[in-house]
């Protein structure tokens, strides 16, 4: 069987032998690979990868590259294309034609696409003729998060524009509406793929609601494999220290937990909290100050306001050895993010056995059981203007309900705390719950079953027509 694979980012495995920069974005891709193909001689798979490369990469008048790889005994043709993917709110139709060469030179029994937040997703469903054979894998919901993107900041705070952001036009009201954009080409490929992967009951609601023809199959993802074998130990831990994956945009919440913070320091005065990526609040040098968005300028803000410098600490960019090692560091993560589908460091969390406190949002529920796997608290909430205040009372809607979530995030960050023995049952559960739904083997062969069910059916059809 041909299949293609179009992803958003160049996974490590393949990075390393075209000698670029891998992302740490995404490890769930790797996770699959490895396990494809590790199995490549069982399951007779031809696997094709394209993904967006720079523009160096292409020989004098070509617009694709191709590479074989390989990868200890098994091989992988890889296809690069370029694409702007710092504008990806921008349709470009020479994607089309790309893409159109790569479906060209491959064949492909079956085209999946993991994600549907770069416009390629977009150019693939509209350019592969056969809808039946294309599976498009959730990921982020552009569409929906886009909507909750503000995550009840106060309007003055959402609209500030800093010369960073004016001169890059990436303001936090441009990052919405870039959002919104994307929205919409992501619904547009919904609504053409005649299958979709998901893995919450969120997001299966969400893509019926868009494709009520398209078959939707559950599919776990294969999490980094830097995450399997090892387990948290609260002997090892920092005392009272808090893991954010991410906060440098409104989304991820980030405004939420400094918020939550004087309440958990006036009962824990040693409490830190530890974020995985670039900061956004660095204001020592000139430099820095004209690279600062307005989101960095409010989270700085609230670290005044709350008397929180040294309390919060940015670790940059992390690979995945080394977000294993800041997880098994830390005495509990905490998912505060606005909207989420399944976000995977929630599962690497659940996986290494750490104690996990999470809003209760999107598909969160189908993967971390409030009260067995850990704590849920009440997350972001929308808030609509009455007809009478207009947009005042809507802000100050936002701002009460900014402080409501906070104060819910606190107490359950020192419930966590406060009960070691129902802390360790959690910490059970929660890792025996992630390596049922992370299951390496299961996963895999939960793809090859949804790979040759596709395959089948399609064929079916020929033989009835």
């Amino acid at each position: 069987m041909k299949v293609l694979w179009l992803c958003n980012v160049l996974i490590p495995m393949i990075a390393e032998k075209l000698n670029l920069e891998s992302s740490v974005k995404e490890g769930w891709i790797s996770g699959m690979t490895g396990a494809v193909l590790e199995h490549q001689k069982e399951n007779g798979i031809e696997l094709s990868m394209a993904a967006p490369v720079p523009r160096f990469m292409f020989p004098e008048n070509h617009d694709i590259c191709r590479r074989v790889i390989q990868i200890e005994d098994a091989s992988v043709t890889f296809y690069g294309f370029y694409e702007e993917v710092g504008r990806a709110e921008v349709y470009d139709e020479s994607l089309e034609e790309k893409l159109s060469k790569i479906i060209d030179a491959v064949k492909p029994d079956l085209v999946h696409c993991f994600g549907t937040e770069y416009p390629h997703t977009l150019a693939m469903c509209r350019v592969f003729p056969e809808k039946k054979r294309l599976l498009i894998g959730l990921q982020g919901m552009c569409s929906m998060l886009a909507e909750v993107y503000f995550a009840n900041m106060p309007e003055k705070a959402m609209k500030k524009v800093t010369l960073r952001d004016y001169l890059r036009r990436d303001s936090m009201t441009d990052q919405q509406e870039k959002f919104a954009k994307r929205g919409l080409m992501e619904k547009e490929a919904i609504t053409l793929a005649g299958n979709i992967t998901g893995r919450t009951e969120w997001d299966r609601l969400c893509t019926r609601k868009w494709n009520k023809e398209c078959r939707y199959f559950n599919l776990n993802e294969i999490l980094r494999p830097e995450f399997y074998g090892k387990k948290w130990d609260p002997e090892k831990c920092i005392p009272h220290s808090i893991f954010v994956s991410q906060g440098d945009y409104p989304l991820k919440g980030l405004h939420y937990m400094l918020m939550a913070m004087p309440t958990i320091l006036a009962k824990y005065p040693d409490a830190v909290v530890y974020v995985a990526g670039n900061s956004v609040v660095e204001y020592g040098t000139l430099k820095q100050k004209l690279k600062i968005s307005g989101y960095g300028k409010y989270l700085r803000k609230l670290m005044k306001e709350n008397h929180l410098m040294g309390k919060v600490v940015f670790l940059g960019k992390l690979s995945g050895e080394e977000m294993c090692d800041r997880y098994r560091k830390s005495s509990l993560y905490v998912c505060c993010s606005s909207l989420e589908n399944s976000p995977n460091s929630l599962g690497e969390a659940m996986l290494l056995g750490m104690p996990c406190v999470s809003a209760d949002v999107g598909g969160i529920p189908s993967l971390f059981v409030d009260g067995e796997d850990g704590i849920l608290y009440e997350g972001y909430r929308a808030v609509k203007a009455s007809k009478s205040g207009g947009r005042h009372s809507a802000d100050e809607e936002n701002e009460r309900q900014m402080k409501a979530v906070a104060k819910r995030l606190a107490g359950a960050v020192m419930e966590m705390w406060r009960d070691p023995e129902k802390q360790a049952a959690y910490c059970r559960n929660a890792r025996n719950h992630a390596n049922k739904t992370h299951r390496k083997e299961r996963n895999y062969r939960k793809l090859m079953e949804i790979y040759a069910k596709i395959i089948a059916d399609e064929q079916s059809d020929d033989e009835k027509a």
